[in-house]
């Protein structure tokens, strides 16, 4: 997609990203009263880090296609073992969880939001201007 840049492709992957954390958070709300269950995190921003990190690779001539690193589709998604919050060994603390949930959406709608005024842009060109 390289006439788009990366910027589409980026966008689609923080969608996906705040799409797996909804879920987990959904369930650690969802299990808030379950004995013995760990709360889950999704781990994203060092992966990204990780990956926007510049390859470089030799090229040997001229007309050699330049080297260009693909972004993986990976989240890692991690247990809270070291914490417990209630006496029947569950960690979920339900306010942090409320918390997280609202930050995630709106972080979800603002990329949203960047991805449909990509597409007006691209709308717009294709259009002609008018």
């Amino acid at each position: 997609m390289s006439l788009f840049s990366r910027t589409i492709a980026m966008l689609e992957q923080g969608l996906d990203y705040a799409s797996l954390r909804e879920k987990v958070i959904a369930d650690n709300i969802a299990n808030v009263d379950t004995p013995n269950y760990k709360a889950k995190d999704v781990q994203f921003k060092t992966e990204l880090e990780r990956a926007l990190q510049p390859l470089e690779a030799k090229r040997t001539h001229p007309k050699h296609l330049p080297f260009r690193h693909q972004m993986p589709n990976k989240f890692l998604v991690t247990t809270k073992e070291n914490v417990v919050y209630n006496h029947n060994g569950n960690n979920v603390d339900i306010d942090k969880e409320m918390a997280d949930l609202a930050e995630n959406q709106i972080y979800y709608n603002a990329l949203i939001e960047r991805l449909n005024g990509k597409f007006t842009t691209l709308k717009t060109v294709i259009k002609g201007g008018k």
